[in-house]
């Protein structure tokens, strides 16, 4: 299991996956132009030379940034590769200097095992929701909110 930085070249194959799991409610779509803009932001995850999922930081302010866009196809679930796309998330907020990391996600036990804690979703700056008017639930957001301290 290799995790590495997203190249430009990932970024059809980070499309698919994270499309997939839009299709099925779980995450939002994601464009392809918004997907080359945050290229960097991106860590990927080859097993055999094949891409299988996929995490971004984004910072969001100062001392916050969001851990977002978490996929692996389905047939690689439950071995391991989100944990291992979020610990290297956490690691490039860490060398960063953030402070706190949180994420939107309808996988809490997931996040909890990693150390993230349920916030209420009003503490987080209006900043954040800019990618929620997207979303087809938007204003009656369904997801919880979790917090890491970095």
């Amino acid at each position: 299991m290799i995790i590495r930085k997203a190249t430009v070249n990932d970024i059809p194959v980070i499309r698919e996956i994270i499309n997939y799991h839009a299709k099925q409610e779980m995450m939002l779509p994601r464009s392809l132009s918004e997907l080359y803009e945050c290229t960097r932001s991106f860590y990927v995850c080859e097993l055999d030379s094949e891409l299988v999922g996929c995490c971004a930081l984004q910072v969001s302010w100062e001392e916050l940034a969001e851990v977002m866009s978490l996929a692996v196809k389905p047939e690689y679930a439950k071995q391991g590769i989100g944990s291992k796309l979020v610990e290297r998330c956490l690691e490039d907020a860490k060398d960063l200097g953030v402070k706190n990391v949180f994420t939107l996600t309808y996988a809490v036990p997931f996040f909890e095992k990693l150390g993230f804690h349920i916030v209420d979703k009003q503490t987080l700056p209006h900043k954040v929701w800019s990618a929620c008017l997207k979303c087809s639930k938007f204003p009656d957001c369904d997801e919880t909110a979790l917090m890491r301290e970095i």
